[in-house]
């Protein structure tokens, strides 16, 4: 079974808890390693006055006599020093004197160079120092001094204070991961929103928004690209919501048509010339349904990407005379001229935007009254052509500007009179020129209506 990874708001408590106990840690050893050293110094000076006091000591005996009152002496001395033990011996190694000489037992005896040692004693700790020392007699006498210093006061103090950093370590750690815990859960609030609110979301419910105002400075980034995100969505579901209306009406009319005159042409015996018409008729219908249906598939490989890469050399002029020869004998029969002027070469599929170029002088034609002068100028900028599509008619309100190059879209009052087209021409036109590196804008006023296409030219990217 696949563990569950760890919340992102545990992760930052325990980080913050590891943070904590990690620097509390290198301070705490760090004191306690200044405490010792202090410990040491102190008992290195005590142990260097003590053994300075006996050396003037000895330094005074001058005789036997002396030597004696010199040992009375120390005990006198030592008897308030509870935490020192004392030895002098002979060269011979014969105990001249001693003072809880069972603390010293244990000691480590140096050489001449009575370096300082450390030992322990019924659980108690020690430190010592031997030197040797000269008896200034008639014949002077080498005697070796041992000291030794209990220090278990101070091993005392250095436990109690690493059981404490111990335990303020740990409730520390404890507090800094419960803080961590609440600021991180408290940071990441927004995140929640988010969950939570994509959660609601649904086809019917994509109204919701994340509120900037109380956005961290880290998470408005988030929050932003989120609500664009939602915005995005529900355009992209009212227009998918409107595309599957505007096809259902699309071809609820043809299928209708088809329908009613097949029921009717069924209802009662024909003649053969009677059956020809109504199969004359569906035929119209079916080429209507098959150009709608090509042109669906088409915009749904502009959709994926799955339009071939343009590569040919394509003069705009020759595709413009060749399409208004093709469009001549129609705008003759409406009473509308045609005008060309210009050029430029640009890199694309000859047959695509021919296409596109196509529907627009198609739109052009249908909605130019009779005597109307439809233009098309080709020119050439630094890097781009620009080909435009002009003829008078009635102004398109400026609202149904941005929209015209929606699927099925027609503006109101305009395109709905003019029945041939299935309201996917520009749309086509827009995918076409997209997939050439290019893009079309349309402007409306003043009766003029031009519709404007920027490619780059040949060998421009």
């Amino acid at each position: 079974m696949r563990q569950q990874p760890l919340s992102l708001t545990t992760r930052l408590a325990l980080l913050f808890a590891m943070l904590t106990a990690s620097l509390l840690l290198v301070l705490g050893l760090l004191m306690e390693r200044l405490i010792g050293a202090h410990f040491d110094q102190i008992d290195s000076q005590e142990l260097s006055a003590k053994m300075a006091m006996i050396d003037n000591l000895l330094g005074q005996a001058h005789s036997s006599v002396a030597f004696d009152a010199l040992l009375r002496q120390l005990d006198t001395i030592l008897v308030s020093h509870d935490s020192l033990a004392l030895s002098i011996r002979d060269e011979e190694g014969e105990v001249l004197y001693a003072y809880r000489p069972e603390q010293l037992v244990a000691a480590k005896q140096g050489n001449e160079a009575a370096p300082q040692t450390h030992w322990q004693h019924e659980g108690r700790s020690f430190i010592g120092r031997e030197a040797a020392k000269t008896l200034p007699l008639a014949e002077p006498i080498l005697l070796e001094v041992l000291i030794g210093l209990d220090i278990s006061h101070h091993a005392h103090f250095l436990s109690d204070i690493r059981r404490h950093l111990w335990t303020g370590i740990t409730m520390a750690t404890l507090i800094a991961a419960q803080l961590g815990w609440l600021a991180a859960r408290n940071g990441l609030a927004p995140l929640r929103r988010v969950t939570r609110t994509a959660g609601r979301l649904s086809a019917d419910h994509l109204g919701e928004r994340l509120s900037e105002r109380d956005a961290p400075a880290e998470m408005l980034a988030l929050v932003s690209a989120f609500n664009g995100m939602l915005d995005r969505l529900e355009a992209d579901f009212q227009r998918l919501s409107d595309f599957s209306a505007d096809i259902a009406h699309e071809l609820r009319t043809p299928v209708s048509n088809l329908l009613t005159e097949t029921q009717v042409a069924l209802s009662r015996p024909r003649s053969a010339e009677a059956y020809r018409e109504v199969l004359h008729s569906n035929l119209e219908e079916f080429e209507r349904l098959a150009r709608m249906i090509a042109d669906m598939l088409f915009l749904a490989k502009t959709d994926h990407g799955l339009l071939p890469n343009p590569f040919e050399t394509v003069v705009l002029e020759q595709e413009a005379e060749a399409l208004l020869e093709f469009y001549e004998a129609l705008a003759e029969e409406k009473g509308v001229n045609l005008q060309l002027t210009g050029n430029a070469t640009v890199t694309g599929d000859r047959l695509m935007l021919r296409r596109a170029l196509s529907n627009l002088i198609s739109n052009a034609v249908r909605h130019t009254p009779t005597g109307g002068i439809i233009e098309i100028r080709i020119n050439s900028t630094q890097d781009r052509a620009q080909l435009s599509v002009s003829n008078p008619g009635e102004t398109i309100p400026t609202d149904q500007l941005p929209r015209l190059f929606e699927r099925f879209h027609r503006a109101d009052n305009i395109r709905s009179h003019h029945g041939e087209g299935a309201g996917l021409g520009l749309a086509i036109t827009r995918s076409v020129i997209k997939a050439h590196g290019g893009q079309v804008t349309v402007s409306s006023q003043d009766g003029i209506t031009t519709f404007c296409l920027s490619l780059p030219l040949t060998g421009r990217p």
